[in-house]
């Protein structure tokens, strides 16, 4: 894997989250921010357990591209990623679309279709730091 999952890790991961969220701007990022502030208060563990739920999985989504990088001129993952971000993407919802898709409920399913293009969106934004705080992580 490229990195290990561990307690640090996942508390950079939802420092991320929340930076990601924080720094949203216009009508989007009012819904966001809202829709992160709702969950949060209907359960406020409810992002470190997904994060950690959903880590092992994201990560060895990244590992194509981590081995793509390492084989590089490259000094910068972030870059990297950013440079593929719609592979980058896809690969990484890719986590939540097979949670999704074996889902019995109904409702998980119509929401998340409905935010599904906004999500891919957000993550490509997240992919400088998502990149940055992995390579970090993995000690290059």
């Amino acid at each position: 894997m490229v990195v290990a999952v561990n307690e640090s890790l996942l508390a950079d991961v939802h420092a991320l989250i929340d930076a990601e969220v924080a720094g949203k701007r216009g009508a989007s990022g009012l819904a966001v921010k809202g829709g992160y502030a709702a969950v949060q208060k209907v359960s406020p563990t409810i992002v470190p357990e997904a994060i950690d739920a959903l880590a092992p999985q994201l990560f060895e989504q990244l590992e194509p591209f981590w081995g793509e990088f390492r084989d590089s001129d490259q000094r910068s993952f972030g870059a990297f990623l950013t440079a593929r971000s719609d592979a980058a993407a896809e690969a990484l919802l890719s986590v939540t679309d097979r949670r999704v898709a074996a889902s019995s409920r109904q409702s998980i399913k119509k929401v998340y279709g409905s935010m599904r293009p906004a999500a891919r969106k957000h993550v490509i934004e997240a992919l400088p730091a998502l990149g940055d705080l992995v390579q970090r992580h993995a000690g290059e």
